[in-house]
């Protein structure tokens, strides 16, 4: 997803997919702990996703507070 997208969802939807990706991301953890994960990489970009999510929220709640 990129920030564009992201931007456009509002921050009860971010909140829905940033908790949806910790869910993914904690599962993805216990695959690779278990060697059931043939792609790592695709941890990196849930934590990728994760963080640009969080900075959009941060963003709007800095916004929000300078008001």
């Amino acid at each position: 997803m990129k920030i564009k997208e992201i931007n456009k969802l509002d921050t009860q939807q971010l909140h829905e997919k940033l908790e949806d990706l910790r869910n993914k991301s904690r599962e993805l953890r216990f695959s690779i702990a278990n060697n059931q994960l043939k792609d790592v990489r695709e941890l990196r970009e849930v934590k990728k996703e994760i963080a640009k999510i969080l900075t959009i929220v941060n963003q709007r709640r800095l916004a929000k507070e300078s008001k």
